[in-house]
């Protein structure tokens, strides 16, 4: 069984937004909203400051409390790879996943369901990347099965530091950061 990853290296980032831009025409997002974005973070104090460049989204958990919230089972995780979906005709647009996502990752679309990233699996299903890491110009993005030793998200999280998103939320996000 695999089990899907994202892994982005924030010292190639240049926060191009190349990767929103090929998800919302990818995905057909509707205009005014996102399924993924760009976040600048400062660290540190000066003169000892790091400005990290971040390409944000569903963290694709795998303890997700959006699928537990859900009372129609819309938000649900799809086999294989673990990534989260919701079935847009089973939402009821009650938002209760939407508070409980603590990486404010989701929004209503305005048909009325909730909508988030879904690690493009209509592409990795067919065997291609998500759109966001296929088209990255600096090759920041690296998309693969965790399970797989040979994967480039495994070789990488083996050989580089990294962070995840709010950790201490228990939700064991599977996007991660390389510093």
């Amino acid at each position: 069984m695999a089990r899907y990853a994202m892994v982005i290296d924030t010292k190639k980032c240049v926060g191009c937004m190349d990767c929103v831009v090929a998800c919302k025409t990818e995905n057909n997002v509707p205009e005014g909203f996102n399924r993924d974005w760009i976040t600048y973070e400062t660290i540190g104090k000066m003169p000892n400051l790091h400005m990290e460049i971040r390409s944000e989204r569903c963290n694709h958990c795998d303890n997700p409390p959006c699928v537990y919230t859900c009372p129609t089972g819309a938000s649900h995780i799809h086999d294989p790879g673990g990534t989260i979906l919701v079935t847009a005709d089973k939402c009821i647009g009650c938002k209760a996943c939407i508070v409980s996502c603590p990486y404010d990752a989701r929004f209503v679309h305005p048909d009325g369901y909730v909508s988030k990233c879904t690690f493009c699996i209509h592409r990795v299903e067919k065997g291609e990347l998500p759109a966001c890491v296929s088209v990255c110009p600096t090759y920041c993005m690296y998309f693969g099965d965790l399970d797989d030793p040979q994967s480039d998200v495994s070789k990488l999280l083996q050989e580089r530091k990294y962070h995840s998103m709010i950790p201490e939320a228990g939700t064991k996000p599977q996007i991660f950061y390389l510093t």
